[in-house]
């Protein structure tokens, strides 16, 4: 008997775009044989699957079925990609556990957590060989006094975010202190990202990003690394999402220190946070230093045919509708003892 799938896609941000696209691979590359997929999209107004005949039929939110025609359909397993609110920061987690489906990713708390910036660098500070940039975490109550908080706190040039939101929306560099309120600004006022700002050190060193996942045996897995190359001043959104603005190299370069350590730091970072699922890590080696730096992590990576995950999924010599198989058995099947 087939395994019930629920693709869920979609969200409440600009983000919603890459979700889909990232929906549509995985659906493309799952075993057809071994799943019933059915994409269920998530928006502000509706939650619906569309059928192969174009016919939109509502969730029933009470215990997350479909009517189709009278048959109802229920699932074993939810499938979550949908990048950004309310699949990334936890909301859409809360509901699956009052319903007790089982998800792909990382429980309601976990994926809270991480989807604040400053917060998750609270939790991870002390994890060894790890370093996080020096930073200031900006509320909306003082944001009259964020300038001057930034300034006697922190050393030119800064990197201003939001503290939570993704695919780099509302982030800049600023290199001189007459910029900083416009950065300020920006990052206040990008769309879903919760009203707080992060602003860090800047950090100069070679960019990575390294995806890592619990398979069905309760083993981590670390994927190669890959490194982000890019004639933009960061990697932003365009730099992410604009065809030419970036070089990819997957697996990385890296010395076999280098991978062990970057190994090491990323399975202790998946450990404390208490990570599922698959989740990636962004860094930097640091310049001269070698130090490893804590960029972000991200609990509901792209999926599209680039993103790294799938790069990195290939590098490791996998086939990605095997690897998103894992994940899928990894999240019904009874748990074993968590291995490291």
């Amino acid at each position: 008997m087939k395994t019930k799938v629920a693709l869920i896609t979609g969200g409440y941000t600009g983000e919603a775009e890459v979700s889909f696209k990232s929906a549509a691979f995985v659906q493309e590359k799952l075993d057809k044989e071994k799943y019933d997929i059915y994409p269920i999209t998530i928006t502000l107004d509706r939650w619906f699957h569309v059928t192969e005949t174009g016919i939109k039929i509502p969730i029933n939110r009470e215990d997350f079925s479909l009517d189709i025609q009278g048959d109802i359909v229920t699932f074993d397993v939810a499938f979550i990609i949908l990048h950004g609110a309310p699949g990334e920061d936890g909301r859409l987690q809360g509901y699956l556990d009052m319903i007790g489906l089982p998800y792909t990713s990382c429980d309601a708390l976990t994926s809270a957590l991480t989807m604040n910036k400053g917060y998750t660098k609270a939790v991870i500070s002390d994890i060894v060989n790890l370093y996080v940039a020096k930073s200031v975490l900006l509320f909306e109550t003082n944001r009259r006094e964020a300038v001057a908080m930034v300034q006697q706190n922190l050393t030119l040039p800064y990197f201003v975010k939001p503290n939570a939101g993704g695919s780099s929306i509302g982030m800049s560099k600023v290199k001189e202190s007459s910029a900083l309120q416009s950065a300020l600004d920006s990052a206040f006022d990008a769309a879903n990202t919760g009203c707080q700002v992060l602003v860090e050190e800047f950090v100069t060193g070679r960019e990575f990003s390294q995806g890592i996942f619990r398979n069905a045996k309760g083993e981590l897995v670390v994927l190669p690394a890959t490194e982000v190359r890019t004639t933009r001043e960061f990697f932003d959104f365009e730099a992410k999402y604009v065809a030419g603005l970036t070089e990819e190299i997957t697996p990385a370069d890296l010395t076999a220190e280098q991978k062990e350590r970057a190994s090491q730091i990323i399975q202790d970072i998946y450990v404390r946070l208490n990570c599922k699922g698959m989740v990636r890590v962004d860094f930097f080696f640091e310049k001269d230093t070698d130090k490893f730096y804590f960029i972000e992590i991200n609990t509901i990576p792209g999926q599209t045919p680039q993103s790294f995950i799938p790069q990195q999924v290939r590098a490791l010599g996998m086939k990605e509708g095997d690897f998103y198989a894992e994940l899928i058995e990894a999240a019904i099947s009874p748990a074993p003892k968590p291995q490291r």
